[in-house]
């Protein structure tokens, strides 16, 4: 298995990359690690084969008391434009809808739930694979209200429906969370008990999260290991020029 060169960008530490870390791992990739809170990011996202982008407790649009998300913001539409496999998660999918001209508005969510995957998802090299409604993990206070231009969505649900979605061949963004551990998102409920009062009764107990996530990587960690064979230039990207539905 040829290595990878990955670039992991953490925005916060009440997320950490986790279990995603070793998924991505296990999938062959070599992997680099920039705090983007504190670190500059690098110059330009052509030197990896793929980014990865996690979430936080900040805002898409809180420029202003975290200037530096300008500069995320920036970087995730250089991969985009410049067909730099990406895979923004929660906060860096808001950033990612952002950067691209969509609509970030509030929108609280948590606790494990579904999303349906859409009929444009079946043709898509990471999601045709995914059962028709995956588990996911959600806690966000915001969300996706209009998707870019030119965006397609690839999975939706019924309060929220932009829960993940792909901009040009390569650039995905999902508003939920496959990265997380219980311990982590029981931190997340502890520190923000506002958000996890829109979760449904049990839950945020630590014996329903264990399920929750066993359920997640059951289905996302074979997800995680196509977007390393995307980036490795083995599973081929979306091609604009021909149809996106499953012809039946």
């Amino acid at each position: 298995m040829t290595p990878v060169r990955i670039l992991l960008v953490q925005l916060s530490d009440m997320d950490p990359p986790a279990r995603l870390a070793d998924w991505l791992a296990d999938a062959g990739a070599d992997l680099d690690l920039v705090h983007a809170d504190r670190e500059p990011l690098p110059a330009a996202p052509a030197d990896y084969a793929a980014v990865v982008c996690l979430g936080g407790r900040m805002g898409a649009n809180d420029v202003l008391e975290h200037p530096w998300l300008v500069d995320v913001r920036r970087f995730l539409s250089a991969c985009v434009t410049g067909n730099v496999p990406l895979l923004a998660v929660g906060l860096g999918a808001h950033l990612l809808a952002v950067a691209m001209g969509g609509e970030v508005v509030a929108g609280p969510e948590a606790g494990g739930g579904l999303v349906a995957k859409r009929d444009v998802g079946w043709a898509d090299p990471l999601f045709a694979d995914l059962p028709l409604m995956p588990d996911v993990v959600q806690f966000h206070t915001d969300t996706v209200h209009r998707l870019p231009v030119n965006a397609d969505l690839l999975a939706s649900s019924t309060r929220y429906p932009n829960q993940a979605f792909r901009i040009g061949r390569v650039g995905y963004g999902l508003q939920f969370h496959i990265e997380t551990t219980t311990d982590i998102v029981l931190d997340w409920a502890q520190a923000d008990p506002a958000t996890a009062a829109h979760a449904r009764p049990g839950e945020l107990t630590p014996e329903r999260l264990d399920e929750v996530h066993a359920d997640v990587e059951e289905t996302w960690r074979p997800f995680v290991d196509r977007f390393v064979r995307l980036a490795r230039g083995e599973l081929a990207p979306v091609d604009p020029a021909r149809p996106q539905l499953p012809m039946i």
